[in-house]
């Protein structure tokens, strides 16, 4: 599956040669993206990136989830996608990354807003969750550009690289905003 961002941007869905590409970005661009993604620093090996994408794109029909590869001219530079999905209750989250070259450019927040859509249009959830380190001012940026409300605060929400937690808040999104 494709989405078409714009004339340049598109996210394709996860493939398992992707795997390649990702850990590449990952490994050169380590102190860059480790400071606020957790999975970083234990992604040693090409491999490592390999098992999740082997785990993503051979998931069940129940624990699958949509994720995408981030392109721009058909060049990979970054991940976005859905996790924690409840089927059950319509809600999902949504988590991305974007090589250090190609952000403040608009992509993750046109990525986002594209996400949105399908989640509700076509997936038709009721409820979408962005969750941001508090000091990550460009990722928290997206949310609010995009209308999204911040409900509050989950303290000590994800452990970062350095055993340090960091607190998260948290911004969600209904159907019935748009």
């Amino acid at each position: 599956m494709i989405l078409k961002i714009d004339s340049e941007i598109q996210l394709r869905q996860l493939e398992k040669p992707d795997a390649v590409d990702i850990f590449n970005i990952i490994n050169s661009e380590r102190k860059h993206l480790g400071k606020w993604l957790p999975f970083v620093e234990s992604t040693k090996e090409i491999s490592h990136t390999a098992s999740f994408v082997d785990v993503a794109v051979d998931a069940s029909e129940e624990k699958f989830e949509y994720i995408f590869t981030i392109r721009k001219s058909d060049k990979f530079i970054g991940l976005i996608g859905f996790k924690c999905t409840d089927k059950i209750n319509k809600k999902t989250e949504i988590g991305y990354w974007l090589s250090e070259k190609y952000q403040k450019q608009g992509i993750v927040t046109k990525s986002v807003r594209s996400l949105c859509g399908f989640a509700f249009n076509d997936l038709k959830l009721n409820r979408i969750e962005i969750k941001c380190a508090t000091g990550n001012i460009p990722s928290k940026n997206i949310p609010k550009k995009l209308g999204f409300k911040l409900e509050g605060i989950e303290r000590d929400g994800e452990l970062l690289t350095g055993n340090i937690f960091t607190d998260l808040e948290i911004y969600s999104k209904l159907r019935g905003d748009n």
